[in-house]
């Protein structure tokens, strides 16, 4: 699938958003600016959630709920080589019946994940960008 700007990603994640049921875990893959926080952006917007979302890198962790009683956990692993208690915290997250993890950068903690779903984001050189996902 072609997404060809910012209005489309944030789109897609709320057509995505409704096909989306915990538990589940979704590894983002992608180069930095790609647009993976705004594809999560589109996912909270579709579950219902009205809180801003916006990338968790220096928090490494953002948790939004939804009105449906269920919870959208989002990682963000860039800037850690070693986890190391968060990999607790996300276990503790995937093995939560009420939430969906989407992980970015999760080269770090992939002996934590369970089979998973990807997405995967490439940028092309028109500025468009190109999505494939296992879902």
């Amino acid at each position: 699938m072609i997404i060809r700007d910012e209005a489309e990603m944030v789109e897609y994640g709320r057509q995505l958003a409704h096909k989306l049921r915990p538990p589940l875990v979704i590894e983002l893959l992608g180069d930095v600016g790609t647009g993976k926080t705004t594809l999560v952006r589109g996912i909270a917007s579709g579950l219902g959630i009205t809180e801003t979302v916006t990338s968790p890198s220096f928090v490494i962790n953002k948790k939004y709920h939804t009105p449906h009683n269920s919870t959208l956990s989002h990682y963000d692993f860039y800037r850690l080589e070693d986890p190391g208690i968060m990999s607790a915290e996300l276990e503790e997250s995937i093995n939560d019946p009420q939430t969906i993890t989407i992980i970015e950068w999760a080269e770090s903690v992939a002996d934590v994940l369970p089979k998973h779903d990807t997405i995967t984001i490439k940028y092309l050189e028109n500025g468009t960008r190109e999505l494939e996902s296992t879902l």
